[in-house]
């Protein structure tokens, strides 16, 4: 396995090169996006040879904040929750905590990151990272813990940032409502998750306006593009595909629980665009699914550890049930 694959999915074209057939005959399960998109041709037509709108960036931060349940004026949009993060690295200057296992970026955001548990409290001011539902295992948190927590953080003297990539498939857990009231808390949200849209670099960040005013400054008077603008907008309106879709979503996940359960591996996680096996040689599996053209996600520092996206459709499903069984699929 080369290294490309341990550090972000969605590598098709290296899956090609070092396993063969051309991107468009893989399956890629490697990332935790929908893979049924939002329809574009819902959205507006963008006059890409205008600069981007003040007037489409308030609004698409609006329609975001009513989608995330939150106040709008303490939603600042930004090209990609990673892009947030990161300077959020830069603007708090408190030494960074990351849940483990999380995301990658979250301690390369921080210089000075090092592990925390959930519900560990700092004995100093810190800068603490957590992903909910978290990535790559998939637990859930409850609003009501993560508030707690966010209390003796700020106890501290430190912050919270709580990274909701995957919260549209769970509301109920977010704690976008509290961004802007508890001046330590900071939300992250993705639009291209839940959205399926990630090549659109759309993200969220809500958070109390003295820091938002900061961020603003940095990013600039056109923070997204115009198409960024028009299809957000367009996509958080759109609340009965939101709720079809959060209907859906778990229905594709139970499909995969059982086709994985089915050849002894045990799916975790409560979010329903990805589940997690563990106590499996992750290496092999790994390459025997990339050997039937399947991209799925490893990661160095868990070698007993796969995660695999939900597919979108039975035939992709099959595909997987197939590999699985026999170790060569279809191509």
């Amino acid at each position: 396995m080369t290294a490309a694959f341990l550090h972000h999915g969605g590598r098709l074209a290296e899956a090609a090169a070092r396993f063969g057939g051309a991107p468009g005959d893989w399956l890629d399960l490697s990332t935790g996006l929908n893979p049924v998109s939002w329809p574009l041709d819902r959205a507006p037509p963008c006059d890409w040879s205008a600069l981007p709108d003040p007037g489409a960036l308030a609004a698409l931060e609006h329609a975001a904040g009513r989608s995330f349940g939150a106040d709008p004026a303490v939603v600042c949009a930004v090209p990609g929750s990673e892009t947030a993060l990161r300077l959020l690295g830069l603007l708090l200057g408190a030494p960074g905590r990351a849940l483990v296992p999380a995301y990658r970026t979250h301690a390369e955001a921080f210089a000075t990151s090092r592990p925390i548990a959930f519900g560990e409290t700092p004995a100093r001011a810190e800068t603490v990272v957590l992903a909910n539902p978290n990535n790559p295992d998939g637990a859930l948190r409850s609003s009501a813990e993560i508030l707690d927590w966010s209390t003796r953080i700020a106890g501290a003297g430190g912050w919270l940032v709580v990274d909701e990539a995957f919260a549209d498939c769970h509301p109920e857990a977010s704690v976008a409502a509290q961004a802007g009231v508890r001046p330590e808390l900071i939300v992250l949200r993705s639009f291209g998750k839940f959205f399926g849209l990630a090549g659109l670099r759309l993200g969220f960040l809500l958070g109390p306006p003295p820091l938002l005013a900061r961020v603003r400054a940095l990013v600039g008077s056109w923070p997204v593009h115009a198409g960024a603008l028009a299809i957000g907008r367009a996509a958080y309106a759109d609340a009965a595909w939101i709720a079809a879709t959060r209907a859906e979503l778990p229905r594709r996940a139970a499909a995969l629980d059982a086709v994985l359960r089915r050849h002894g591996l045990m799916p975790q996680g409560a979010c329903p665009l990805f589940r997690y096996v563990t106590g499996c040689d992750a290496a092999g599996l790994f390459e025997r699914l990339a050997a039937a053209r399947i991209l799925t996600r490893p990661f160095s520092e868990r070698p007993d550890a796969l995660r695999l996206g939900v597919p979108a459709a039975s035939a992709a499903l099959a595909r997987l049930d197939r590999a699985l069984a026999h170790g060569a699929g279809d191509g």
